[in-house]
């Protein structure tokens, strides 16, 4: 075998092996963090969060000034369902204009299955929503894992993911990675600031969205190495 094969084997497995041992961590993070939740150890910590994000005297109204309100809540739209869905069918969309089929249907099948993953999540920790401050927009569902925070982890980073790698360019994939990691921290912070999620919540979304993320990278990495998904830079049919 040549050298150079030889050495692109070894880069290939150490990059593989890398993505599986942050993954680990990430897994066992959560693991640890939902177990301390669950056992009621987070509380103290959660409760002194959200009141330090309202007025002392008046706890339905939060700091900072008052357009920081409306931003929050036009931000926290961005990780609601209807929104997710429109950047996935668009990112798809994108993927199919640049005649990359196989690739446009791993992002679908990806978004898809890490959405329906973090819905199971939430049904099985069954946390209730946070009462300890009022909530300054309308919510139904369970708390923990926040879905908002979960799910545009999930949605972003993946498509993130996928999309950069429709670039040979280092830079343009970093800055495609960095802007969906940036919208996703964003979101989380909106729902623990209008008061609808304890801080581990959101902590626990985005271990989730980031570590179905790595998944989804790592084996899309290893369909494009075995030639069963477009390379990046390759020529469209």
């Amino acid at each position: 075998m040549p050298l150079a094969h030889i050495k692109t084997y070894v880069h290939r497995e150490q990059r593989l092996l890398i993505g599986l041992l942050v993954g680990a961590a990430l897994a066992t993070g959560f693991i640890k963090l939902a177990g301390e939740m669950a056992e009621g150890e987070t509380k103290t910590f959660d409760v002194a969060f959200l009141r330090s994000l309202r007025m002392p005297e008046d706890l339905a109204t939060p700091i900072g000034p008052r357009w920081l309100l409306s931003a929050m809540r036009d931000m926290t739209a961005l990780g609601g369902v209807t929104v997710l869905t429109l950047v996935s069918a668009l990112a798809v969309a994108f993927l199919l204009t640049r005649s990359r089929g196989r690739q446009a249907l791993y992002t679908a099948l990806a978004a898809g299955g890490g959405a329906l993953a973090g819905t199971l999540l939430k049904s099985l920790f069954a946390r209730p929503r946070p009462a300890v401050v009022p909530h300054l927009v309308e919510v139904t569902s369970l708390s923990f894992p926040s879905g908002h925070s979960m799910n545009s982890a999930i949605i972003y980073l993946t498509l993130a993911v996928m999309i950069s790698r429709s670039f040979e360019e280092r830079r343009a994939r970093i800055f495609v990675i960095g802007v969906a990691a940036l919208l996703v921290l964003t979101i989380g912070f909106t729902r623990i600031y209008l008061g609808v999620h304890y801080p581990t919540d959101v902590l626990g979304g985005w271990i989730v969205g980031a570590t179905w993320a790595l998944a989804m990278g790592l084996i899309a990495t290893r369909l494009q190495e075995d030639r069963k998904m477009e390379q990046p830079g390759e020529s469209p049919a």
